[in-house]
Order: structure tokens, then C-alpha cells, then sequence
């Protein structure tokens, strides 16, 4: 029998919840002013892999006003530290704050910029001391596939990485030709980004529905 997704996101807004109340207060401040953020069952399959995984270095590429970035926060390690990248200018200030009220183990350290050129810093680092074992995706979404090569290099053997939104509102299962023009390009990436991950020889693959569609894949080895 086909499940109705609807009825099933309503039924995961009534199931107990063990965010905490300042999580749950950004939930409902982002969600009022309109501000995408992770949905119900999107920040349960992180919670999960976090306490399944137990990562040390966590990378985090879209901040937004940084809920999610305090959920892994919350799920991590005591000891777990969490760089996270956000481009936009009035976002990145008010994670800080957020990060600032609420970090209380200062796991958190926020960079500004561009993505791309901070990952190609970051994959070309010459000491290489920096890997990460747990990557969450969640920022331009037609940048996945230039993010993707330094991303290989940041991800150590045996780390995680989840990517959300992947399904853009059912938008992927749909033929290029059923795509508004407009929307064609990030159509036509986001089907790379997918491809390639579920191509890759050093990587294992899930696509899933959770949320507004992820992939969660495993490095080899």
C-alpha cells in the first residue's frame, strides 16, 4: 500500500520529540519567517547517526540561521567540533547569535563565504591534519556537484555523508521536458550530483524520502 507522505508528516509532528525548548523556539521562529530548515523527519535520521556514528569532526556546508548546526551540536560528542559555511551575510549573523546563546560547549566555529572556494581550501590543505567523519550538505543546491570533489577529500574512510533536499519537491523523479525552463539547470545538476554519488567506486549510496528527499552514503574503507 502507497503512504500517503502528507499524513505521515503529520503523524511525525505528533510522535514525542526530544529536542530541546530552544531548539524547538528556532524551529518556530525559522518556520514563521519563512526560513527553509530541516524537516521532522530529516533531524531524526541525523540524531540518529550522530549517537550511531559518535563523529569527532563535523562539517556542515549551509548554515542558514543555524539550527541544524545546534541539533548536531546537541547529538554529538561533548567533545565533537563543527565547522560550518554560510554565504549569506544576515544568516551567517544570526547563527552567531544563535550560536553564541545557545553553544554552550562552543563546539561551533562559523565561517562566511563562498562554499566552493572555502572547501578547495580546505581539500588543499598541505598538512592535511583536518578530516571529517560526519558531512552534512544543505546549501546551494544546483553547487552540489562542484562541492562533491573536495567533499571526497574531506571525508574520512568509514565517515558519513547526508545530503538534503535532493528530491526538490518530487522536481527529480520528473523528465527534464515536465521542468519549468527556468528550473531546468538545477534539475539537471542535482540529477548529476545523484549520479555521481551512486556512480562513486569509494562510496555506498542510499536514496531516501525522508525530509524532501537525502542521500546518505558511506566512504569505503
Amino acid at each position: 500500500m502507497e503512504i500517503d507522505e502528507e499524513r505521515f508528516q503529520v503523524y511525525l509532528e505528533c510522535l514525542p520529540d526530544d529536542l530541546p525548548d530552544h531548539l524547538k523556539d528556532l524551529e518556530i521562529k525559522a518556520k514563521k519567517n519563512r526560513i527553509p530548515i530541516i524537516r521532522k523527519d530529516s533531524q531524526k535520521l541525523i540524531k540518529f547517526m550522530l549517537r550511531l556514528k559518535r563523529p569527532a569532526h563535523i562539517l556542515e556546508v549551509g548554515t542558514a540561521t543555524g539550527f541544524s548546526s545546534l541539533i548536531m551540536a546537541q547529538y554529538s560528542p561533548k567533545k565533537a567540533d563543527i565547522f560550518t559555511i554560510e554565504k549569506d551575510h544576515e544568516r551567517a549573523e544570526e547563527a552567531q547569535e544563535n550560536f553564541n546563546l545557545y553553544d554552550k560547549e562552543n563546539k561551533i566555529r562559523l565561517e562566511e563565504g563562498d562554499a566552493a572556494e572555502i572547501l578547495e581550501r580546505l581539500a588543499a590543505d598541505p598538512t592535511k591534519k583536518k578530516y571529517y567523519d560526519f558531512i552534512f550538505m544543505d546549501a546551494a543546491k544546483g553547487q552540489y556537484i562542484n562541492f562533491l570533489p573536495y567533499i571526497r577529500v574531506l571525508l574520512r574512510g568509514r565517515g558519513i555523508l547526508i545530503t538534503d533536499n535532493i528530491l526538490q519537491e518530487g522536481s527529480l523523479l520528473d523528465s527534464r521536458y515536465m521542468v519549468p525552463r527556468r528550473d531546468r539547470t538545477i534539475h539537471a545538476r542535482m540529477r548529476e550530483y545523484v549520479d555521481a554519488l551512486m556512480k562513486d567506486k569509494h562510496m555506498d549510496t542510499v536514496l531516501l524520502s525522508a525530509g524532501d528527499g537525502m542521500t546518505l552514503s558511506v566512504r569505503k574503507g
